[in-house]
């Protein structure tokens, strides 16, 4: 039978966050069979006896077809989609995890924003490593999770190298007060999904420092020319840093405080130390990984980030963000394209 003609296959989201739940929550909604991973056993019985996910996304109602397991067989079985809802920190174990449960040909989506810590390669790089073959896809854009799994208004953009694979997951989001835009530049989406939460940080700085609304702007729009250059350098197309995974993300991330992003920089200007300003979040904080992998990825590739070098100067200790402030008004004028 023609994979058109087939029944829609069950997703698997792997990772109940906030996110992960959010997005089981959208595709159970739009009709389709979703089985959530938790790591923790109890935590996953805790789900499928109350019907909600106090821990991580209270409040919310999980719909009928929606099933949570700590099983990753179980919630893999029939072919599922695997939607991949983890910390960077934690992609590749997740993917060495559930490969030998994964049917070919793999389909593997992740919804992670981020770079590997320690290699700072990205995500899809990874998946190539661990499960060679597989159809990949990246799901990101301005999202947070409470707002999806309200039902507000969201749109985000589903990337693939395959434009098929774009198209179904894409479909399978879309609907309601949910719309998923697709796009062909999957290092675009990933890296602009990455720098962003990095960006976030560097505007939480400055608002906690008390250094208002004209230095917020200037970050802002200075970060995406950063974003831009990088993900123009790794082959990303310039659109897409204009789009909902660059622009769009940027700014939802810089400007509101549900942005743990954000909080971190508000805690680093307002004086803590990144240690403490880290352990006061009390969740991963991706932006706090990715900072110096992006900065070492710049350096490779000979590109020129001073925004997200002094986030990771602070973030290590090595600068107060007053000094890291300093540090970018001393800079040499230049051309604003440049």
């Amino acid at each position: 039978m023609p994979e058109e003609a087939s029944a829609p296959r069950p997703f698997a989201v792997l990772g109940a966050g906030a996110w992960g739940t959010a997005l089981a929550v959208q595709l159970a909604r739009r009709g389709r069979t979703v089985r959530l991973w938790a790591r923790d056993p109890a935590h996953a019985a805790e789900m499928a006896r109350a019907r909600r996910n106090e821990r991580h996304l209270p409040g919310v109602a999980l719909p009928e077809g929606l099933e949570p397991t700590a099983d990753e067989r179980q919630a893999l079985a029939g072919g599922a989609v695997a939607l991949v809802a983890v910390p960077s920190a934690a992609f590749r174990e997740m993917l060495r995890r559930i490969a030998p449960c994964l049917c070919a040909p793999a389909r593997v989506a992740w919804a992670t924003k981020g770079l590997e810590p320690g290699t700072g390669r990205l995500l899809h790089e990874v998946l190539a490593e661990e499960i060679p073959g597989a159809r990949a896809a990246a799901v990101s854009g301005p999202t947070f999770a409470r707002e999806v799994a309200a039902g507000l208004p969201t749109a985000l953009t589903v990337a693939s190298p395959e434009a098929g694979f774009a198209r179904e997951l894409a479909c399978a989001l879309h609907g309601g007060t949910l719309r998923a835009y697709t796009s062909g530049d999957l290092v675009g989406v990933e890296l602009g999904g990455a720098v962003k939460n990095v960006l976030a940080i560097a505007a939480g700085i400055a608002d906690g420092l008390g250094l208002g609304a004209n230095t917020r702007a200037a970050l802002i729009t200075r970060g995406l020319a950063e974003m831009s250059r990088l993900g123009r350098a790794l082959g990303g197309r310039p659109e897409t840093f204009m789009g909902l995974a660059g622009l769009g993300d940027l700014v939802l991330t810089c400007t509101d405080d549900q942005s743990r992003n954000r909080r971190l920089g508000l805690a680093l200007g307002r004086g803590l130390p990144p240690a403490a300003a880290l352990a006061e979040a009390g969740t991963v904080v991706e932006g706090a990984h990715t900072a110096a992998e992006v900065v070492g990825l710049a350096a490779r590739h000979g590109v020129e980030m001073p925004i997200c070098e002094q986030v990771s100067r602070v973030l290590a200790g090595e600068r107060t963000p007053t000094e890291a402030a300093e540090a970018l008004l001393a800079r040499e004028p230049k051309a604003e394209a440049s």
